[in-house]
């Protein structure tokens, strides 16, 4: 199985977080990848050795009033 890297950035685009993460196939990968996201994070990429598979920026979560 391969291991991803998943990389969270902050707001400056500076990395803030990352680890790796032995998953069956890419979807699985990206699921983590939103389950472990800190919530400082801006955005989220998931890296295949030198391949960027997938990025999302993530907008802070709204408080409801």
């Amino acid at each position: 199985m391969p291991a991803y890297d998943i990389r969270y950035l902050d707001g400056e685009g500076s990395l803030a977080h990352a680890f790796s993460a032995v998953c069956d196939n890419e979807k699985r990968a990206r699921i983590l990848a939103h389950a472990m996201k800190l919530p400082s994070a801006r955005r989220l990429e998931v890296w295949l050795d030198e391949a960027l598979v997938y990025a999302r920026d993530t907008a802070p979560m709204a408080l409801a009033h």
